[in-house]
């Protein structure tokens, strides 16, 4: 283990114990350095925006992966960032080269499921900048997921630093601008140490890893066929189906599986209550397009309290909505007969930006959609902004500054 201060392995070093509270500025988060707690920003140093090395030569996309064919699957990095909390309050973190934690085995997260996680992506863009995409939206996330669990708030600032101080020490992994890959940020917070009884944990560790991957699916936006959950529930009214908890998703493969088993790569969960209205699928909010009698696109999502709002679907509704596209957007309830309706249907998340829909099957009904035309004008939209291929007028990507001694 090493200190934020102190050498971490051949060259990757995060640096001073430091790090700004930062705001946005010509469409991205500019990289800087100062004192962690409530500072003012100092200037930028020159050409830090440009400065892709960690100072020993490590360029993106160093490490030589097969790009290509990495998938959406765990790979080895240089390390991981983490911060502890005691006696109420973080400290200054580390970054860990080994892919393990020491905890207590009565840890509240192991038994009773203590623990919030989120998904974020930084992208390696067509002007050599590497990005992070819509990270203060994670960050509000995971707020209101602590909230809900008893768990300490990760304040923005810290939350936005330890993503890009984790995207920074492995730029190496990092996939190349043309490869069609991103790095997949993964912050979790857990409560750990001795706890027998069912209340908060004594203390917390919120860590980052930064994952390179590629398409979530092999056929990315190809269509796929969709079984209906018969006999499970997403998530429990008025539980926590509403934030990233982790318990939400473990009873999720069994479903998944014996979906799969059946030919169906993913299934559409209806809302527990009454199995009258759509909720999600397995791992992405649902989105429905319909034309009017006018011929004016509707953007339709569901609204509903007790399914994870997807930060892709709240991006993708701007940009429907956009002089671009001029679709009217829609979140309210979807009854499962207005399946009939659409003319489009995908699924959107962070894991998997968009997913085409074929058919969803609901027992002996099939539900088939013909096309994805206007799905796929939307993902090449917005994987374009990602990507830095079309202007970011909506400010949704942040730049990931160099670590301090590269920038020195």
């Amino acid at each position: 283990m090493a200190s934020i201060s102190s050498s971490i392995g051949r060259a990757l070093r995060p640096g001073r114990r430091c790090f700004h509270v930062a705001s946005r500025a010509n469409g991205g988060r500019q990289p800087s350095w100062a004192p962690l707690v409530r500072c003012q920003r100092p200037p930028a140093p020159p050409g830090a925006g440009s400065r892709r090395g960690l100072g020993a030569g490590v360029e993106v996309g160093s490490a030589g992966l097969d790009w290509a064919r990495i998938g959406f699957h765990f790979q080895p990095t240089n390390g991981f960032v983490k911060f502890d909390w005691k006696d109420g309050r973080w400290d200054a973190g580390t970054f860990e080269p080994e892919p393990y934690l020491k905890m207590h085995v009565m840890s509240s997260a192991i038994h009773y499921g203590q623990g919030v996680y989120e998904g974020a992506k930084a992208h390696h863009c067509a002007d050599g900048e590497v990005r992070l995409w819509n990270i203060d939206a994670n960050a509000k996330r995971m707020t209101e997921g602590c909230a809900r669990m008893m768990m300490p708030e990760v304040p923005e600032a810290l939350f936005v630093k330890a993503c890009e101080w984790a995207v920074a020490a492995n730029l190496a992994y990092v996939p190349p601008y043309g490869s069609g890959g991103a790095m997949y940020i993964r912050p979790y917070i857990f409560g750990h140490g001795p706890q027998l009884g069912l209340s908060p944990a004594p203390t917390f560790s919120f860590c980052v890893l930064a994952i390179p991957v590629s398409s979530y699916y092999a056929g990315g936006l190809k269509p796929i066929d969709v079984l209906v959950a018969d006999g499970y529930d997403r998530a429990a009214p008025q539980g926590v189906g509403n934030v990233k908890a982790s318990g939400n998703y473990g009873s999720d493969i069994l479903v998944t599986l014996n979906a799969r088993a059946e030919g169906y790569p993913t299934v559409l969960y209806l809302d527990a209550k009454e199995k009258k209205y759509v909720e999600e699928f397995s791992v992405s909010n649902f989105v429905g397009l319909k034309a009017g009698a006018g011929g004016q696109l509707t953007y339709v999502t569901p609204d509903t309290d007790s399914v994870l709002r997807s930060t892709t679907n709240d991006l993708l509704m701007e940009l429907a909505a956009s002089d671009d596209f001029g679709m009217a957007v829609e979140r309210r309830p979807v009854p499962v007969e207005e399946l009939d309706d659409f003319d489009e249907v995908a699924g959107c998340g962070t894991a998997v930006v968009m997913m085409g829909v074929k058919s969803i099957t609901l027992k002996d009904k099939v539900y088939e959609y013909g096309s994805i035309d206007n799905v796929e004008r939307l993902y090449d939209r917005y994987r374009a902004i990602q990507f830095g291929e079309a202007p970011d007028a909506f400010g949704w990507g942040s730049v990931v500054p160099p670590l301090p001694d590269a920038a020195a």
